[in-house]
């Protein structure tokens, strides 16, 4: 008999008594060190909860799949069953065989704490360690700075299985270690700081982009092994680029395999469909009021900071958490325990996640998708907001992407749109966000997305992305933006990259590529990015002529930049602009210089102020403002 066909050893048990007080009382943090499976000398040590289970066993390659032969055994009342069966090795698959007695209910489950998992349809899990020697260690010692709120953040969000394909190789995805060289020379040649990765965690259905995801400490095996990611992110960070990675703890599938009805009852969602299952994604929601539930989901949140050295999560579909009464009608949902409509259990949760990630790694930022005015997202908890860093401004996406659809004509009559958004600026820390969700599904591609014929598409573009860049807000920008792709996003495709070929595509590129070097470089643009004192109006009422002229400013009173916008395709001459100061101003950028694909019209690279009171101010500009295009000018007072 081979040392795999050994009896179960229930002797060699990781957890410690205090580990599973903590763990029921919802108070663990770093589950991946105790569940799930590890190789101790001689075979592996599993664990699994599953507290209404009357039998659970592994099963796997290594018996046969026999459910029979490695039993594990209940570890007092804390729900969890482990055991050690020797033989057991790196690359051996496995599942747990769940029976509930009551039910008479038997399922083979993957294992919810794997560190790696079969590719996709299969679903085993496999035995798998984490070593990796990392080579970042001059970024983890920056990286404080990096993220600062102080500091430049141009992300650049990708979704790595359509980034780039190999088309005479059956249109295959590349792997973890074929993209990274190519993925770091773009994002350098781009100048983005950051990079976003739609989901990574393993999920059975690659059409969810990876928001389904069952593998809450397993990376999508689809493009190689854990230690190919850590590759790759180590790849990213040796040349100065951040990683964030999307994290979904608001919703996971319903496939058989997965979290749902765990253990033959609802474990980890709720048994009360009204609270329980979304109806826009047909997926189960946690019950964050689970004590283990929440020691879960805070551990695959640690984890992921821990193992794979990410700068950042983005947690997806916040307001879906956050409202009981969210996508439902009358009737549909359960208030809360005051009558209210807020998710009490959510709200906690969401609270103590944040502080948890701040506390080990206050290096690092976390990042809401919240769609609505929900108060002090990115505020301390202490002050009775949710925690997070920074927060998606959803509504500043969604005017300014309408304003930019409609012909110029008519833009006057919509020019709060643009406004609007100062209005409540700087209630959260935004992020200016032109993402993957506003290039599918019929929305179209952001190019395909402006009005005019083709050469306005593009001068609208540009003006589009230099007022981004210009206005408060870290900025973040999906894959295909930056090549004026005419496609919309396409999961089972690539980028179209030879569209870079045409001049009108690769300037675009260039004028993405200066406006990250001048954002990264110009502290007056992103140093008060969240923070009032960084931004102030000069003239938000030009609605008959659709320009928008502003301020950016630095901590350094002498460091300023003048923004001004035309969102029309007419040439604007002897537009005066009011100024705080005399002196020299040196033009930075112009989004139509005939290097970025456009028309040329032009000023004088330095301009001197007139002591001409305009717009409240002491002095004045009179600028050229070239048709459909954004300008900075820089103070030169030093």
């Amino acid at each position: 008999m081979s040392d795999k066909n050994q009896p179960v050893l229930y002797d060699r048990s990781l957890l410690t008594e205090d580990d599973l007080y903590l763990f029921n009382e919802g108070a663990h943090f770093q589950l991946h060190d105790k569940l799930g499976t590890h190789r101790i000398e001689g075979g592996t040590q599993f664990a699994v909860w599953a507290p209404n289970a009357s039998r659970v066993s592994v099963v796997g390659g290594f018996n046969g799949w026999d459910a029979t032969r490695h039993p594990l055994r209940p570890r007092g009342s804390s729900g969890i069953w482990e055991g050690f069966i020797p033989g057991v090795a790196q690359g051996d698959m496995y599942k747990y065989h769940i029976s509930s007695g009551r039910r008479k209910h038997a399922v083979e489950k993957t294992d919810p704490y794997a560190f790696h998992c079969e590719t996709p349809p299969r679903t085993a899990s496999i035995v798998w360690d984490l070593d990796y020697e990392w080579g970042d260690n001059q970024w983890m010692g920056t990286r404080a700075q990096r993220n600062s709120l102080e500091a430049p953040m141009a992300i650049y969000e990708v979704h790595l299985g359509s980034w780039r394909r190999e088309p005479e190789d059956n249109n295959r995805s590349l792997s973890y270690r074929e993209i990274a060289p190519l993925l770091v020379e773009h994002v350098q040649k781009c100048g983005f700081t950051h990079v976003e990765f739609l989901p990574l965690t393993e999920h059975p259905f690659f059409g969810s982009w990876g928001y389904q995801t069952t593998g809450y400490f397993a990376p999508t095996s689809r493009y190689g092994t854990p230690q190919d990611l850590m590759f790759l992110i180590d790849s990213l960070h040796q040349n100065g680029i951040g990683v964030i990675l999307d994290w979904v703890p608001s919703h996971f599938p319903t496939d058989e395999h997965g979290l749902g009805y765990f253990d033959g009852t609802h474990l980890y969602e709720h048994a009360d469909m009204r609270q329980g299952f979304h109806p826009d994604w047909s997926s189960y929601i946690f019950n964050y009021g689970r004590n283990e539930v929440r020691s879960f989901l805070i551990s695959s949140a640690v984890f992921w900071l821990d193992k794979y050295h990410i700068d950042g999560l983005r947690v997806d579909a916040v307001a879906s958490m956050l409202y009981l009464d969210y996508s439902r009608k009358k009737g549909e949902w359960i208030p809360n325990r005051e009558g209210g409509r807020e998710n009490l259990d959510a709200i906690a949760f969401l609270r103590k996640l944040n502080t948890e990630v701040y506390s080990r790694h206050p290096d690092v930022q976390t990042f809401a998708e919240e769609s609505t005015a929900w108060p002090m997202v990115s505020r301390p908890t202490y002050l009775g907001g949710l925690g997070f860093g920074l927060k998606w401004d959803m509504g500043w996406m969604h005017d300014t992407l309408d304003y930019m659809g409609r012909e110029s004509i008519h833009r006057k009559y919509h020019h709060r749109r643009l406004t609007f958004r100062m209005l409540y600026g700087f209630s959260e820390n935004f992020v200016l966000p032109l993402s993957h969700d506003e290039v599918v599904h019929g929305k179209a591609s952001l190019v395909g997305k402006m009005s005019g014929d083709d050469w306005q598409k593009f001068a609208n573009l540009r003006a589009l992305y230099g007022y981004m860049y210009g206005t408060s807000g870290k900025k973040l920008l999906f894959m295909g933006g930056e090549l004026g792709q005419w496609s919309e996003w396409n999961h089972d495709g690539s980028l179209e990259w030879h569209l870079l070929q045409y001049e009108r595509h690769s300037g675009l590129q260039e004028w993405v590529r200066a406006l990250n070097q001048t954002y990264r470089t110009v502290t007056a643009l992103h140093e008060l990015d969240c923070h009032p004192a960084g931004f102030e109006w000069i003239d938000a009422d030009d609605v008959e002529q659709s320009v928008l002229t502003f301020l950016r400013k630095g901590k350094d009173a002498r460091d300023m930049v003048v923004v001004a916008c035309n969102f029309t395709p007419v040439v604007r001459h002897d537009y005066l602009v009011g100024v705080p100061r005399g002196g020299e101003w040196t033009v930075v950028l112009s989004s139509d210089d005939v290097q970025f694909g456009g028309s040329g019209v032009s000023n004088p690279e330095v301009l001197k102020s007139a002591k001409t009171p305009f717009h409240g101010r002491p002095y004045s500009l009179r600028l050229t403002l070239p048709p459909l295009a954004t300008v900075y000018l820089r103070s030169t007072e030093r």
